[in-house]
Parts: C-alpha cells; sequence; structure tokens
C-alpha cells in the first residue's frame, strides 16, 4: 500500500463486520435480483454539525470505490467453512460503484444515502460508518485522548481479572466496535491488548481485518437488514421472520446458529421460534429492551419447548459496558450458556462522547420496510401506514 493510500481510513474491503458477509452470500443464493434504499441517522447531538463532514465523506467514498478485495483475503475468507466458492468468485470482480451512495449537507445534517441493487448497497453501510466517526474525532486532536483510552482500557481489564472466577462459567465477549471505533489505530490497540491480557475471556472480533491479522474468530451473523428484506419478498408478511430463518438454515446448514430476535420485537420473535427453529439454532441475539426481562422469557419459551436451556446460547449486545455484562453474566450464569458483544465501550471510550450512528434499510424493492424495536428509540420506519400494518399483522400495541 502506498503513502498516499495510507492516508485514507478504510484500507481493505475485508475491514467489515463479520454478519455482512455471511448476509451478502445469504441474500446472493437467494435473492439476487433485489434492490433497496439505505439512509444514514445520529441519533444523538454532535458535539458540531456532521454537515463539515461530507467533503471529507465523499473523497473517502471515493477512494472506497477503487478498493477490490487482494488474493490473500479471498484465500482468508475461503478457509471459513460457512463461506462458499461461488461467492468467493463473486468478490473477486466485486468493486463498489460511486454512483449508487449519495453524501451531502443538509443544514447542520449530514445526508448519506445508498440505493441500488441489494448486492451492493448493503456493503456500504459499516464503511460509512466508521468514516465519519473517524472523521469526526480526528476534529477534536489526540493530545491525551488517547492516553486516557488507554487508561480507561486497563481500567476494565483489572475489573474483569477482579470480578471473574476462572473456575467457574466463563465470561466471554467479543469485540462488536468497528462502526463507531474512535480511528483504526485505536481499534487495533484495544483488541490486541484483550487478546494479549485476557486470553480466556476475549474471544473474536466482528471486524475480519482484525480477526484475520491476529489469528481471531471472526464473530458474528445476521442483522436487522437480512430479516425486514423479507418484508419485501412477496411472502405473506405474517410469515416474514419464518422465511427468513429457514432461508438463513438452507444456507449455512448449522454454521452461524445465532438467530435476531427483536426485528419486530421479543414476543412476536418468540411466536415463530417453534421447536423445529429452536433445535436448529444455537442460540439468540439480544439487542433491545431489558435484557433481563428478554433472558428470562427466552429460557421459559426453551422450557415450553422441552429443549435444554443449558444446551443453547444467549449473545448480549444492546450499548453495552463491561459492568453491566457481568452483571447479566452473574444473574444467568449455570442456567444458560452466555456470552457478550460489546461495541463502542470498547473501541470508542475517550473523554469525548462517541457518536450514535446509524444506516438502516429504509425500503426492498420499492416497499418500505421496518423495525419495531424492543427499544422504542431504535425503531426504524419511514412509512407510518406500513409500520401501523406490520403492528396489526402481528397483533402488536402501537
Amino acid at each position: 500500500m502506498s503513502g498516499k493510500d495510507n492516508d485514507f481510513i478504510v484500507k481493505s474491503l475485508l475491514e467489515n463486520d463479520l454478519y455482512k458477509f455471511s448476509m451478502w452470500q445469504a441474500l446472493l443464493h437467494s435473492h439476487p435480483g433485489a434492490r433497496a434504499e439505505y439512509s444514514f441517522v445520529c441519533r444523538n447531538k454532535p458535539e458540531y454539525p456532521l454537515s463539515e463532514l461530507a467533503d471529507g465523506v465523499n473523497r473517502e467514498l471515493d477512494h472506497l470505490c477503487t478498493l477490490l478485495f487482494t488474493q490473500d483475503e479471498l484465500d482468508y475468507l475461503g478457509r471459513l467453512s460457512y463461506i462458499k466458492d461461488d461467492f468467493v468468485d463473486y468478490l473477486t470482480v466485486f468493486r463498489f460503484q460511486r454512483h449508487f451512495v449519495e453524501v451531502e449537507a443538509a443544514g447542520d445534517d449530514l445526508f448519506v444515502r445508498a440505493s441500488g441493487p441489494l448486492l451492493h448497497v448493503m456493503g456500504f453501510e459499516i464503511y460509512v460508518l466508521y468514516i465519519i466517526s473517524e472523521l469526526y474525532f480526528k476534529r477534536f486532536g489526540s493530545a491525551g485522548v488517547i492516553e486516557e483510552a488507554r487508561r480507561r482500557l486497563f481500567a476494565k481489564i483489572e475489573y474483569l481479572r477482579g470480578e471473574i472466577d476462572s473456575s467457574g462459567t466463563p465470561f466471554i465477549f467479543f469485540d462488536f466496535g468497528l462502526r463507531r471505533r474512535y480511528s483504526g489505530a485505536w481499534h487495533r490497540e484495544v483488541v490486541e491488548t484483550f487478546a494479549r491480557e485476557l486470553p480466556d475471556c476475549f474471544k473474536g472480533t466482528s471486524d475480519v481485518l482484525l480477526a484475520k491479522d491476529m489469528g481471531l474468530a471472526p464473530v458474528g451473523t445476521m442483522a436487522h437488514e437480512y430479516m425486514q428484506a423479507f418484508q419485501a419478498f412477496g411472502i405473506r408478511l405474517r410469515d416474514f421472520q419464518k422465511a427468513a430463518l429457514e432461508a438463513w438454515v438452507q444456507e449455512f446448514r448449522g454454521d452461524l446458529g445465532t438467530a435476531l430476535t427483536d426485528v419486530i420485537g421479543i414476543d412476536a420473535f418468540l411466536a415463530d421460534f417453534d421447536l423445529y427453529f429452536a433445535k436448529l439454532f444455537d442460540g439468540l441475539r439480544h439487542d433491545s429492551g431489558d435484557p433481563y426481562e428478554w433472558g428470562e422469557k427466552v429460557i421459559a419459551h426453551y422450557k415450553k419447548l422441552r429443549v435444554d436451556p443449558k444446551t443453547k446460547r444467549l449473545v448480549f449486545s444492546d450499548g453495552l459496558d463491561i459492568p453491566t455484562a457481568v452483571a447479566i453474566y452473574r444473574h444467568f450464569r449455570g442456567r444458560i450458556q452466555i456470552s457478550f458483544g460489546i461495541g463502542t465501550n470498547l473501541t470508542n471510550d475517550t473523554p469525548v462522547s462517541a457518536l450514535n450512528i446509524v444506516m438502516k434499510m429504509k425500503s426492498c424493492n420499492g416497499q418500505p420496510v421496518a423495525k419495531i424495536s424492543d427499544s422504542p428509540g431504535k425503531t426504524t420506519g419511514a412509512d407510518p401506514t406500513f409500520m401501523a400494518y406490520l403492528r396489526q399483522v402481528f397483533n402488536m400495541r402501537a
């Protein structure tokens, strides 16, 4: 890589979350002709207008659209048991097309929209998010920031050493912090430090490039967009969750067996998650709502289906910090397998507040899609009529 290329934030197309690759493969095989639209949202108030980043984001995306997967990266993906040869072949010739993503300033806000073939535009999300996050934090300067971040990192490590009894149920956590990280260099240092200092607890990262470079497990399965897309695939709306789960099972045949539960809330999910799916999936991921209530509902559901909860896993990933994860661990340990995906609190715990940014699917195949989260602030959907209909179909209260 040239020094000039080194100035850009995205240095490798492999630096993406694993679930982007797994969903990408699944949708390539099941719905290769689908089209979609994604839009960027900042959920909190930044220290300065994000509109000021528009030129920088455009420059970074121009560079992103020049990148190709290297042979070494393709070989790595091909060695993962769940990645199929034809998908690797597809990635061999894949290049992002700039005309599918647009960025502009809109008052104080930053407008980012990706629209086009689903197999193409779904890939922009994570790159856009960490580009924006890193450009934002560059404006504050680094004096004293990394020193304080490093102090907080080692405080986390000492806390875990003091709180976790290694002779009992293991406390297992992963890095899920790519999208809102402070910087690429700091992200790499965080992951290297946890892997070195807490090898019995820290078991992997969602960042596929870091997993490759450090010999760690890449971690992730599916995101909301995968389930949401099935709302627009011509399936009876009442059956979209079951269709999405079935397609996942057929694609991965036992690998990547953690399902996401909160596209339309845990209660509606469990109504569809019958004995068939409960036996086929290894576990479930929590990403909104009260984690204790959610976990108790899932354990009760497994027991109702006569499935031993101790054979299944809960993955908690909703805005966690280390003490919160430890408290959840203590509540559920010994009753069901548990692990934690921790994001921003690992990779962007600095004196400057992190951005709460997302880039979500708005429509698929010309139809609106929605997420009705167990946390109201995470609900997304641009079409109130469709959201009302979705609630009605699943007997959900407004």
